[in-house]
């Protein structure tokens, strides 16, 4: 018997691998993105019943919290497998004993899903297209899962089984670099703030459709049919200990200590700052079965509308709940931590020399 090839070396730059440094693996871009090529060498379902698996867990929820999203080819993950998998990097990485899987406000539970998995699909009424309109700015569906729940999610698992032909692309944006891209007074002032998070599109969509709010969801503290929460706008992250950016255009509605058109203005920019920077994101193209798993404390994302109406794109999606965020003052930015340079803020002699008032 010939011995199989040794995977090829990994080429990521910045990711903490651990024990899951034997498989393939590339960084997608600086900031964010790792993926995982091969589904002949590189199964989550395997993962689950290594027998270090719970080392290679631990990692991964560790991979995923310093490289924001994680991607996997062809996988053979069952849905148990998925929920499974979502218990134990919550739990791994060392979420409250209280946090479970996420319960959608309005999750259907039917012999074929259970109410903790969200069916994301592109038919009418589809969670996935809450809010959507025909022809809007794409940058208008940017988002962070559940931030409406005072508890909300840490980590997230989607596997997709149906895509359309062409399109359907999802691109993530790293909370982290959005923080580090801001000027140290706006970061200082962003940290004195809090913010209104909102899920009141769901709350329509349950009124359209007939359906009544679930409770409790995925916590004991995520209950009542509000749903909402105020949380820090700056939050650090638990596992990296990195200070990260935490509102998002689709559920912050507010910030809490400011006028409304104060707060507007602020959240507009933020908003543009996340969906303008490039390089701070990374875009996925699918293919059926694909995995993402991505950390909702340091990320946003939005999948791409751009394929014909009536092209099913459709999966499964586990949520689970992290712990309520928190900032600590004291936390490094990622940058710091890393001994990345920082992006340069000009001097106020620069400004004025550039602007000729200084001979």
């Amino acid at each position: 018997m010939v011995a199989a090839p040794p995977s090829p070396p990994s080429t990521n730059t910045t990711a903490p691998l651990g024990s899951l440094s034997k498989y393939e693996s590339v960084d997608l871009t600086a900031h964010i993105g790792t993926r995982f090529p091969s589904a002949a060498t590189t199964q989550l379902s395997q993962l689950l019943t290594a027998p270090n698996s719970d080392e290679l867990i631990k990692d991964l929820a560790t991979l995923v919290s310093h490289r924001g999203v994680v991607f996997f080819s062809a996988q053979d993950l069952t849905l148990d497998q998925q929920k499974e998998l979502g218990r134990r990097l919550g739990r791994l990485a060392g979420n409250p004993a209280s946090s479970d899987l996420h319960i959608h406000p309005i999750s259907e539970d039917t012999p074929e899903i259970a109410k903790d998995v969200s069916i994301i699909t592109s038919e009418e009424n589809g969670i996935a297209r809450t809010g959507y309109k025909r022809n809007q700015r794409a940058a208008a569906s940017w988002h962070t899962d559940i931030t409406f729940e005072p508890v909300p999610s840490d980590y997230a698992i989607l596997k997709l089984h149906t895509l359309p032909p062409v399109g359907g692309d999802t691109l993530w944006a790293s909370g982290y670099e959005a923080y580090d891209k801001l000027s140290p007074a706006y970061q200082k002032f962003l940290e004195t703030l809090t913010a209104l998070h909102s899920g009141a599109g769901f709350i329509e969509l349950a009124q359209r459709i007939g359906k009544t709010i679930n409770e409790p969801r995925g916590s004991p503290e995520n209950v009542g049919a509000h749903l909402t929460a105020i949380h820090p706008v700056i939050r650090t992250h638990p596992v990296t200990g990195y200070k990260t950016l935490f509102v998002n255009k689709t559920f912050t509605e507010k910030i809490v200590e400011l006028t409304d058109d104060e707060s507007e203005d602020i959240l507009a920019y933020l908003a543009r700052h996340v969906s303008e920077n490039h390089d701070m994101q990374v875009r996925y193209t699918w293919a059926p079965n694909d995995v993402a798993i991505w950390d909702n404390r340091c990320t946003f994302h939005t999948a791409t509308n751009d394929y014909a109406a009536g092209q099913l794109r459709a999966g499964n999606r586990v949520v689970s709940i992290g712990e309520k965020p928190y900032l600590d003052p004291a936390a490094p930015s990622r940058r710091q931590a890393l001994g990345m340079d920082l992006y340069e803020v000009p001097s106020v002699k620069g400004v004025m020399r550039s602007k000729g008032l200084m001979m």
